[in-house]
């Protein structure tokens, strides 16, 4: 699996970015030319902003997925990580410090695009920059990831791992309080739509990430077994949240007609529909896997469970595309 960890890992990022590029293309969502005669940031700099986001996305699901194995799959000696767990702690730093340069061009980019200015201008309006809200976000960002990649790389024991999956935590918590439905603070629909957004892709993560983890560092029956269970309960939180989410951010609070007239009316309706197809997808392979592949496992014969875990990441590479295109589309 060693070898073909980068062809995988190849394969989820270029799924994931034409399955992002063609939501937001189809649903609106997409960087618009300014008519002749205006100066913007330009279409280069305004699609990086997307692409540069998934793939500091992907990066934190590679960060939480090998965490996930150090502290729940991976066995350890009195608090001491096993060289498995070492190497996943290793591979997690490299994935943190990606997220972070990925967060820096995120920011960069951002403000450029957000203040319709060319990048060469961005030092010039640094203060009006600094007071952007999405800004902000990606500037903790940046510092939490880059303080995650140096405990990461030192990283030695179970307690150590822990402390970072909380920081991992954190980093992913701030561009989430800057979405959709998380301007205006003081209604209770918009915090109850933050509040979900942050479960779901804190489950997410660990489904996603674990996922990945597990093919890659913790292919036996017991481990298997239990991140199915850890599985479960990241889907069924998906599921829940995902349908909150949606609710409120397409109105369906004020109107249950209008939560399904817009899925088929509105190009945000239209994505939330394809990523639950998506969704239903992954719940049938994973149903699969427990009825069919994990018994195969159990028996001595790990291909059939291979095969299909690396064709469920493709999927769940993207579902993340479609997520990204999500948070774009007005």
């Amino acid at each position: 699996m060693r070898s073909a960890k980068p062809a995988v890992a190849g394969g989820m990022v270029a799924a994931g970015i034409v399955v992002m590029v063609a939501a937001l293309l189809a649903a609106g969502g997409a960087p618009q030319p300014l008519p002749d005669g205006l100066i913007g940031a330009g279409m280069p700099l305004s699609w990086s902003v997307p692409v540069l986001r998934f793939v500091a996305d992907i990066a934190a699901v590679a960060t939480g997925g090998a965490l996930v194995a150090v502290v729940l799959l991976l066995p350890a000696t009195d608090g001491r990580l096993s060289p498995k767990a070492l190497r996943a702690c290793q591979d997690a730093a490299i994935a943190a410090a990606v997220w972070a340069v990925a967060s820096i061009g995120g920011l960069v980019t951002s403000a450029a695009v957000i203040l319709g200015i060319p990048l060469s201008h961005l030092a010039e309006h640094a203060s009006a920059a600094g007071e952007l809200l999405q800004v902000r976000a990606l500037a903790v960002a940046v510092v939490l990831t880059a303080i995650l990649a140096v405990v990461l790389s030192g990283c030695r024991t179970v307690r150590g791992a822990r402390f970072a999956a909380v920081l991992t935590a954190a980093a992913l918590t701030g561009p989430l309080l800057t979405g959709h439905g998380a301007i205006e603070r003081t209604n209770v629909w918009s915090v109850l739509a933050t509040s979900s957004l942050v479960v779901h892709v804190f489950a997410a993560t660990a489904w996603i990430g674990g996922l990945g983890a597990v093919l890659r560092y913790a292919r036996n029956r017991q481990a298997v077994e239990r991140f199915s269970r850890l599985a479960l309960v990241c889907a069924i939180a998906m599921g829940v949240t995902g349908l909150v989410t949606a609710e409120i951010h397409l109105g369906g609070r004020e109107d249950g007609w209008a939560l399904i007239t817009q899925w088929v009316t509105s190009g945000y309706g239209a994505l939330v529909f394809a990523k639950t197809v998506a969704f239903a997808i992954l719940v049938l392979v994973g149903w699969w896997h427990r009825r069919t592949t994990l018994p195969e496992l159990a028996a001595g014969d790990p291909g059939a469970f291979r095969r299909l875990a690396i064709v469920e990441l493709l999927i769940m590479a993207g579902t993340v595309g479609l997520a990204v295109a999500l948070s774009r589309t007005p």
